[in-house]
Parts: structure tokens; C-alpha cells; sequence
């Protein structure tokens, strides 16, 4: 591994990119707000990456921007590069679907296992999965033996978290520290010295996995509310978890109906963070825990170019959000080909986006970082 200089993902991707509230950062696009009746959503929803509602209105902002940049081809075949098999390889799917686009998927993640790197098709959806982030660079080899030109008519989508940003199974493990600390900053700013820290993590890291994702929708909003909830003493560890490993707790919703009944227990401030989770939840907003989300941004971006650039590239990797070099490269190369970049990120725009009174701080495509990846 070395490190190629420091840039931002604004370099590559420009302002074609939208987080999760599918408004995207280029003004000139159409949002899920202006699409919403055309498409027929309903006002509270909110789709999230792996529905198909999701696919159409990103499709929709796509063939807007290949229009705004001043192309009169239409797109006909889509290239999609992420991180995970499932989640990705949905999302894939289901834009090939929406507009009936031919194309081809890199899912990349990082082992120490021998490398591997392997073909599905499923659907007339091909994949091409590799432990590998420099796997890459047969990618386009891939594409064209298959016959899928990359050119000004090929729509190129790019995941911002754990692909171009803190690649998964090399980089990854920041961005979720950034994410822990900042649901355990949210927590002591409510609870003080109440705040038990080993507690805190031990409950986290047992929710976060995937036998309790039924509860909690693997929403870090719900997970970061449920310990604060613990943490408070409103609801007892062993209470909540008996109650979720017995079955009684299936839906998020009923916990908050269980805390409407021990208001009394919650102080002023916690009694105002739980309004506002419900109020937030009942407008179908999938990001109601907005003190939490504006912590995890301000750490996400104090993490991102952080460190001099004769840092060790090892320390860079344990302690800094870095750009995936490999995936740079391939965007770039694209890029000057004609294609029509795109980002995707279903992280929430409170998370990724300064708030008011932060004039000092850059959305996080637009923070400077070090660009790292193979020789």
C-alpha cells in the first residue's frame, strides 16, 4: 500500500451525488421532493437503497443529469461499483430494472485470504465479486469482453461509504469507529458521568449484529436511541435484551410505545430526544436521531486528511477516512471515456453535510483526504 497525495471525492465525482434524502447536492437536479408524485410515492416515505422505489428515483436524477451535462444520448447501460453483496448487488439490480439498462457490478471487500475473484449472474445482473480492491483493474477488461462499452451512453454509479470512502475490509473500521464514538459523545452529553462506557460498548456491538437487524431495520439512529435508552436506566439491559430474545420486542415502534410508559423516569432532555425520535418516525423520516448524526459527522470529517502526509501508510489505514485510490483510478478513466459519474451514499445527510452555524466545516465529498491504495 502507498498513498498517492491527498484529494477529495468532489475531484472525481463533481456535485452528482446524493445522500440518503435523495436530494442531490447539484441543485440543477430534480429530488425525491419533486419526483415524488410523478413517481407515485407516498409523502411519508423515504425509500431506502435496496428498494426498488429508491432505483426509480435515482434513475429519474440520472437521465436528469446526462441531459444537464449536455448529452443527448440517452443512457443505455449502467457500470456499479460497491462494497457488498447484498445490499449493492440489490441496488444494482433493481436500476437495471427501473429504466432497463444493460450493465455490470464490481463488489469489492478486502480479505486476507487468497485472492479471489469470481463471476454471478442472476437476472441479467452480472457481478463481478473480488477480495480484492485492485481487482479493479481487470474490470474494465471484464466489461468489454462482455461487451459493455463505457463510453458517453454508459451511466457510471460509485457508493461513497466503504468503496470510494474507507474501502471495506482495508479502511472500513474508521468510519465505524467514527460512528461508535459519536453515538458515545451523544450519550455523555445527555447522561454525564451516568454514562458506563464498557456497558455502553457491550450493548452496542451485541445489537449491531445481524440476528437483531428484524428490531432494529440495522438503523444506526435505533441503535444509538436503544443505548441511550439502556444507558438512562429507563429500561434495564438484561429487561430489554430478555424481552428481544424472547420474541416480545419484534418492532422498533413498540419500544418507543414501552418508553411512553416510563416518561417519568426520563429527564427533561431525554424526554425531548424521545418526542423527537417519534415525532421524527411518524413522518417517515429513517434518520430521526439528528443529535447523533451531527456528532458522527463532525468526527467523520476530523478523521478525513487528519494526519501529515509522512504518516506511515499503516497509520493512515487505522486512523484516517482515505479515498480508495483504486476506485479513483477506474472513475477517472471512465470519466475521460465520456461516462456520467455518479455517487450514491446511504449515509444521512445529517451525517454528511455541515450544519448551520459550522461555516468552517466542508460536506464530506468536499474534505481534502489521503488517497490510498496498491503499488
Amino acid at each position: 500500500m502507498r498513498s498517492y497525495g491527498r484529494a477529495c471525492v468532489q475531484d472525481f465525482l463533481g456535485d452528482f451525488i446524493v445522500y440518503r434524502n435523495l436530494i442531490p447536492i447539484d441543485s440543477r437536479l430534480p429530488g425525491l421532493p419533486e419526483l415524488r408524485a410523478a413517481l407515485g410515492l407516498p409523502a411519508s416515505l423515504t425509500p431506502r437503497k435496496s428498494s426498488p422505489e429508491y432505483a426509480q428515483v435515482v434513475a429519474q436524477i440520472m437521465n436528469r443529469a446526462q441531459v444537464i451535462r449536455g448529452e443527448k444520448a440517452a443512457i443505455e447501460r449502467l457500470i456499479y461499483i460497491g462494497d457488498t453483496r447484498v445490499n449493492d448487488g440489490i441496488a444494482f439490480a433493481n436500476l437495471l430494472t427501473a429504466d432497463r439498462w444493460s450493465g455490470a457490478s464490481f463488489i469489492g471487500s478486502e480479505t486476507t485470504e487468497p485472492e479471489e475473484t469470481h463471476v454471478e449472474s442472476h437476472d441479467g445482473a452480472t457481478i463481478l465479486l473480488s477480495n480484492r480492491w485492485s481487482a479493479l483493474h481487470v474490470f474494465d477488461a471484464f466489461c468489454q469482453k462482455r461487451g459493455i462499452p463505457i463510453n458517453e451512453r454508459t451511466a457510471v454509479v460509485i457508493d461513497l461509504d466503504k468503496t470510494a470512502l474507507g474501502a471495506r475490509g482495508r479502511n472500513d473500521y474508521v468510519i465505524d469507529a467514527a460512528r461508535v464514538q459519536a453515538m458515545r459523545r451523544t450519550i455523555r452529553e445527555l447522561l454525564g458521568d451516568r454514562l458506563d462506557e464498557a456497558a455502553f460498548e457491550a450493548d452496542y456491538n451485541r445489537l449491531n449484529q445481524p440476528c437483531y437487524h428484524p428490531f432494529t431495520t440495522d438503523n444506526q439512529d435505533y441503535l444509538a436511541y436503544i443505548c441511550l435508552i439502556m444507558q438512562s436506566g429507563a429500561i434495564a439491559h438484561e429487561v430489554l435484551f430478555d424481552a428481544l430474545d424472547r420474541g416480545k420486542l419484534k418492532q422498533f415502534v413498540q419500544l418507543l410505545t414501552w418508553v411512553d410508559e416510563r416518561e417519568g423516569r426520563l429527564s427533561p432532555s431525554l424526554r425531548q430526544v424521545h418526542k423527537g425520535v417519534k415525532a421524527a418516525l411518524s413522518e417517515g423520516n429513517p434518520t430521526p436521531f439528528v443529535d447523533f448524526r451531527r456528532n458522527e459527522y463532525r468526527i467523520t470529517v476530523d478523521r478525513m486528511g487528519s494526519l501529515d502526509d509522512s504518516t506511515p501508510v499503516e497509520k493512515m489505514l487505522q486512523e484516517e477516512i482515505v479515498i480508495t485510490h483504486e476506485v479513483m483510478q477506474i472513475a477517472l478513466r471512465f470519466r475521460d471515456r465520456g461516462a456520467l459519474l455518479f455517487g450514491l451514499s446511504d449515509k444521512p445527510d445529517e451525517a454528511s453535510l455541515p450544519p448551520d452555524g459550522l461555516s468552517n466545516y466542508l460536506p464530506i465529498h468536499e474534505k481534502d483526504t489521503h488517497v490510498v491504495g496498491g503499488d
